[in-house]
């Protein structure tokens, strides 16, 4: 039964939300993110063992998600987070991300994630700083392969996994 929550196998799901500075991505979002003062306001979500943050929306930021292994985690942090100010609109759903399975969301609906997804419009959605996002950006088309013939092969280069 696929997206039912008892299809989960695993033992009981245990959410527990912590103080943000308790996050191990804390330092991440301190860097990144324009208003930092949303940091104090949010919780670090652990469910297994590693508390990671759950950023909540306000000012520019418009939106967040929180990435879950299944529809029973999801149920369970959704639940721990509602009520609590800067997380309206709780919902879950299959994330469109390749290397994540549900997603817990609040605020607005993001533009779209993948595969077309407008990078800066994105980064400005969640709250980024100007700053951190012409650094994405620039990594971005860093790691885009050029399509220049270097060699008369008729394949393209390979994309890095990096």
């Amino acid at each position: 039964m696929m997206g039912s929550p008892t299809a989960c196998t695993h033992p009981p799901v245990t959410v527990v939300l912590m103080p943000p500075w308790e996050a191990y991505d804390v330092d991440y979002y301190a860097q990144r993110i324009a208003e930092p003062g949303l940091l104090s306001e949010s919780f670090a979500v652990r469910m297994m063992r590693m508390p990671l943050l759950a950023l909540r929306v306000g000012g520019t930021r418009r939106g967040g998600y929180y990435p879950v292994p299944c529809p029973d985690f999801a149920l369970a942090v959704r639940d721990a987070l509602q009520g609590r100010p800067g997380y309206p609109h709780l919902r879950m759903r299959r994330s469109t991300r390749p290397y994540e399975n549900y997603v817990v969301e609040w605020g607005e609906r993001p533009p779209t994630l993948w595969p077309d997804a407008d990078d800066a419009a994105v980064g400005r959605f969640y709250g980024y700083s100007e700053a951190a996002i012409a650094q994405y950006t620039a990594a971005q088309h860093a790691r885009e392969p050029t399509t220049a013939a270097t060699s008369c092969s008729v394949f393209l280069p390979e994309r890095p996994l990096v």
